[in-house]
């Protein structure tokens, strides 16, 4: 082994061993990258899992149809003619019962959150008996369906959770009517999942709609999207906007994933600064007590590249001890944990769960052997060039 080696192998030993006599700064910097790193995984997993439901919204055969223009159904509006010449477009998927496309109007109601008793905003969406065959994903976990003209609603799945009053069975009252809730549903994780359907002939008079808002079709394949686009942007008797859904959602999303992000690079540098100096401090406190010892094994023929390495070492330990259990801690508290947030584009909740990704807890590990490099560093050049017969003299 080479004599260099050697010397790196035997103080790093010599550090580690001792790690315990200075058991208190050392958990203090660790506790201190632990809490860093658990709120940089926590605050970016609620854009991952925002961005996880949106674009897991519809697929590829699946196309929403909005107003020229529009950038949400809240703002949109499709005409009866128009919505009949949209489900008769080609590549439209046909089943025994006509087209599979389903125009559709979207309203907003107030439900109360179950963590707060507070209302929120939830959309309510009329549809037509092909909605359910346009959704792919679409079944019912509980209940029944909603009779045909009558005021009977289907709760998703992640709304019935967040919100109270959603139960099979209890009635609500919206725009002076009786609504009864008679089933839930799950649309594979989607959107969808954070709203309430009914029939679309009954909300229609309710709400003193005459047109639609959208309408969503499925289409004989995803590679039919194309001539299914081109033949509605052609005909001059319409106005209208043509997305996959997916697409559609997955842009949805933007706006909120870049708020947290934003945050984040706001938030996370002034802790990882704490942390830093937290990791610089226990390692300066570190040198400083061991400084006779460092004197030592340089009066003995110890390199300064040895000592740089065996600090560096301890600091990178102690970072990446935090960093492992601040993002254990994370991924255990917070994946898949379900919250409600604002939809900007529809003014409207959105339940969504928590996403700690593979590429979060990467980041979180770069982050914490960045912060153990840096809070290390210094103090290694520090103790690289102590000076020897001054140490020595305190022996």
């Amino acid at each position: 082994m080479p004599n260099w080696l050697t010397q790196i192998t035997a103080i790093t030993s010599l550090n580690l061993r001792t790690l315990g006599e200075r058991r208190g700064a050392s958990t203090a910097a660790a506790f201190g990258i632990l809490v860093v790193v658990a709120v940089f995984i926590a605050l970016l997993s609620i854009a991952e899992g925002f961005q996880q439901t949106m674009a897991s919204t519809g697929d590829p055969a699946t196309v929403i149809v909005l107003r020229g223009g529009s950038d949400s159904e809240m703002t949109s509006g499709v005409t009866r003619d128009a919505a009949r010449l949209i489900s008769e477009a080609p590549g439209v998927l046909r089943s025994a019962a006509g087209p599979v496309s389903s125009a559709e109007n979207f309203v907003i109601v107030d439900v109360p959150k179950r963590s707060t008793g507070t209302d929120a905003n939830v959309p309510l969406r009329g549809v037509q008996p092909a909605a359910f065959a346009v959704r792919s994903h679409f079944h019912l976990t509980a209940g029944r369906l909603f009779g045909t003209g009558k005021n009977e609603v289907i709760v998703g799945q992640g709304a019935a959770q967040e919100f109270s009053g959603l139960e099979i069975g209890h009635k609500l009252r919206w725009s002076q009517n009786e609504w009864e809730v008679v089933g839930i549903f799950s649309d594979g994780g989607s959107l969808s999942e954070s709203e309430i359907w009914c029939d679309d002939g009954v909300l229609q008079p309710v709400y003193r709609r005459t047109n639609y808002q959208s309408v969503h079709a499925r289409l004989q394949s995803a590679a039919a999207f194309s001539a299914f686009k081109d033949a509605l942007t052609a005909d001059p008797r319409l106005d209208i906007a043509v997305s996959r859904e997916s697409d559609y959602y997955a842009a949805q999303s933007e706006s909120l994933t870049k708020l947290v992000y934003v945050l984040g690079l706001i938030i996370c540098p002034l802790m990882v600064a704490g942390a830093v100096f937290g990791a610089l401090n226990t390692m300066f406190s570190s040198v400083a007590a061991r400084s006779r010892e460092i004197a030592t094994l340089r009066a003995l023929g110890f390199g300064s590249v040895p000592v740089v390495v065996s600090v560096l070492t301890e600091s990178l330990l102690l970072a990446t001890v935090g960093g492992v259990a601040g993002a254990a801690f994370a991924y255990y508290a917070f994946n898949g944990f379900r919250a409600a947030t604002m939809n900007w584009q529809s003014f409207s909740q959105v339940s969504f769960a928590f996403a700690v990704t593979p590429r979060l807890l990467l980041m979180g590990f770069v982050a914490t052997l960045a912060m153990g490099l840096i809070g290390g560093l210094f103090p290694a050049f520090r103790a690289a060039r102590l000076p020897v017969a001054t140490a020595l003299r305190e022996l």
